[in-house]
């Protein structure tokens, strides 16, 4: 990596909220009190939702920012992900397998790594509210993963 360009993540969050206006910079999520949960059955015997924060594309290309559940097969061609922050000049996002790995996760369910996954994954907005992802799009989240049945679940953040 060229050091000329690296910018450590909080500095490069505290500039972008001052550009964006706010007066206060970000305060960071500190949960002290959310325990280590083991696992209630193996790995190859669970059933796995998979949550990014990647939206689906839609034909007008701006998805509103609002939880999504879509199915998994057929696996999207694209999805939405032009107003998500990441290094746009260094890789891209055409890929789809490269950030949500549906077709690398199935492999291991064939191989009776993981027991499955659920026939949905799930979609949640990147916001700047950690009360409105604690208080609405958490619930939500959770709420879906169970009614497909899930297990565990795997964050992909982007």
């Amino acid at each position: 990596m060229n050091k000329a360009y690296d910018v450590p993540y909080m500095l490069r969050t505290r500039d972008y909220y001052r550009a964006q206006g706010y007066d206060k910079d970000y305060q960071w999520a500190h949960n002290s009190d959310a325990p280590f949960t083991p696992l209630a059955k193996p790995l190859a015997g669970s059933t796995l939702a998979v949550i990014t924060t990647a939206m689906p594309d839609t034909e007008q290309g701006r998805a509103e920012r609002r939880v999504y559940s879509t199915v998994c097969d057929p696996i999207p061609d694209s999805m939405y992900t032009e107003e998500l922050s990441w290094d746009k000049g260094a890789t891209h996002t055409r890929d789809v397998n490269s950030f949500l790995p549906l077709v690398q996760l199935g492999e291991l369910a064939k191989q009776n790594k993981l027991g499955g996954i659920t026939s949905r994954f799930h979609s949640v907005p990147t916001t700047y509210s950690q009360r409105a992802t604690r208080e609405q799009d958490a619930p939500e989240i959770l709420k879906r993963c169970l009614e497909d049945g899930a297990d565990i679940a795997l964050l992909v953040p982007l």
